[in-house]
């Protein structure tokens, strides 16, 4: 990256820097929860419109998605990512206010380079992402299909910077177990416990754990197991969740899973049905070629990072990830380590450091971005590692 490359990105993201920010803070005051995003997605959609961009409000089946075009002549496409839904009672502590308004800050100053690159320029909103994500059901109607990059940032914290995020498959379940209620005392043996079964389901998954590999995680709760002590159960409820490190694994987990619930009912003279709580999460489809570039673009502007991080949580970037060459760093908004979904990383993208991050990270975004418009040998590069991984992916 040239000095005066630098100071041409400098340039025009410092002309929409304080709107960023201003952006960044009506988000954080007005938090909204997941597809409930109607003012935000309206505030957001209003600044693309008045700076230039075509936009279709709402957009995909989603009445607070939306998708920004700026049409800058013959060649490729590229979608930058913009989540702005909020968490229940703390709001955005999730960061989606800062590097929600970090990807129009993106786009703005893209803009205002029009002269360095061609092809179309997307800013998509894509709501929900704490809930059942927008992006699983855009990824599903092919709306990423023929995009030669799709890019976010998450905002993190802890002084350290990462040049993607690696994320789990996740599929939901809610299992329900039906048996015959009896008085528990006067005839017991005219019931069939329902939450008897649905204990025993739950200790065959555990009897399986210590066969598990390491990246397969299965999480339960039961929400339903009878309404009094004197009374056989006839209905119990499980919602269970579970994830792996690939699509593929995700399917044979899931066989388990299914056999797991079935044997307990059989075992217990009872009926089992498993009903999808959520959309499937996908795993990343990491490509080493956009990693490496954001890595030399955290060099270039002297900020900390770390290489990519086991995968421990779960994102509906991921299904993006599965129809084109996607990523998603991690930018660190505060030196302090702080967890996701806290009042304090809510409190912490409201300061100066997150303000600084915000203006480094549309200009790491805007290199990598303008380097993919410009040089078509990189595009080859970055789709043939991409279709290596899915390969990889869908084999594993």
């Amino acid at each position: 990256m040239t000095s005066f490359k630098k100071d041409k990105l400098q340039n025009a993201v410092n002309i929409h820097l304080k709107q960023a920010i201003s952006l960044s803070e009506y988000l954080c005051d007005n938090p909204e929860l997941a597809y409930e995003e109607y003012a935000s997605s309206e505030k957001i959609v209003n600044v693309l419109k008045n700076n230039g961009f075509d936009v279709t409000y709402p957009y995909a089946g989603y009445n607070t998605a939306f998708c920004a075009c700026l049409d800058n002549g013959e060649g490729p496409k590229i979608a930058l990512l913009t989540e702005y839904d909020a968490l229940p009672e703390i709001g955005h502590g999730c960061g989606h206010n800062l590097h929600g308004s970090l990807s129009v800050l993106t786009g703005l100053a893209l803009n205002e380079l029009k002269d360095s690159f061609k092809g179309k320029l997307y800013v998509i909103g894509t709501p929900a992402e704490e809930e059942n994500g927008a992006k699983i059901g855009m990824a599903e109607k092919g709306i990423f299909d023929d995009f030669s990059l799709a890019v976010m940032m998450h905002s993190w914290a802890g002084g350290y910077s990462h040049p993607n995020m690696d994320v789990l498959s996740l599929r939901c379940y809610v299992v329900e177990f039906y048996g015959e209620t009896s008085h528990a005392v006067a005839a017991p043996w005219k019931g069939k416990s329902a939450l008897s079964a649905a204990r025993k389901f739950l200790d065959l998954i555990d009897a399986r754990r210590e066969c598990f590999t390491p990246d397969i995680h299965v999480n339960s709760v039961i929400l339903d197991g009878g309404k009094a002590p004197n009374i056989i159960p006839d209905y119990a409820k499980i919602r269970m969740e579970f994830r792996t490190n690939s699509m593929k694994r995700l399917e044979d987990v899931d066989d388990m899973i299914q056999k797991c619930a079935k044997g307990a009912a059989m075992a217990l003279d009872c009926k089992v049905t498993l009903n999808y709580g959520l959309s499937d999460f996908y795993d990343m489809v990491r490509v080493k070629s956009l990693e490496d570039f954001t890595v030399s673009g955290f060099d270039a502007f002297q900020m900390p990072h770390l290489p990519v991080s086991t995968p421990t949580g779960s994102s509906d970037v991921g299904n993006v990830s599965y129809h084109c060459p996607t990523i998603q760093p991690l930018l660190s908004i505060s030196e302090k380590p702080l967890a996701l979904h806290t009042s304090a990383f809510r409190d912490a993208t409201r300061t100066p450091n997150a303000y600084l991050a915000l203006k480094q990270g549309a200009l790491i975004m805007m290199n990598l971005i303008l380097e993919v418009f410009n040089n078509s040998d990189y595009r080859d590069i970055i789709k043939t590692d991409w279709e290596k991984e899915l390969l990889k992916k869908r084999n594993l």
